[in-house]
């Protein structure tokens, strides 16, 4: 993998996890009648789609938002579940097995 394709999917899986963080912060804003976790969250998301457009200079769209999404949403399934008393099952935890299997078979796939 060249450099700069290794810099984009670097930006694109901190910014994966920034969409998990801002979640999170938007969840415990409460509907927005928690200023300052409201205002965290929203800026936590504006930074993380920064870092996905500057991913997207390199990586093709259809990938880096596939892979973007899926760290978030895998990220933010797992800590429910670790840290917020979201049920845990079988089913959930396969499931969110399925996304990472995708996320790393697009990784896998390349760009190319």
């Amino acid at each position: 993998m060249n450099p700069e394709a290794f810099t984009a999917w670097s930006v694109l899986v901190v910014a994966g996890l920034l969409e998990a963080v801002w979640a999170l912060a938007l969840k415990r804003a409460q509907g927005f009648t928690r200023p300052l976790w409201a205002v965290s969250g929203v800026a936590v998301a504006a930074l993380s789609l920064g870092l996905l457009s500057h991913a997207l200079r390199t990586l093709p769209v259809g990938t880096a938002y596939a892979v973007w999404v899926g760290i978030g949403a895998l990220s933010v399934a797992a800590s429910g579940m670790a840290f917020l008393g979201e049920p845990v099952s079988r089913r959930r935890v396969t499931c969110l097995g399925l996304i990472l299997a995708g996320v790393a078979g697009l990784n896998l796939a390349g760009h190319g």
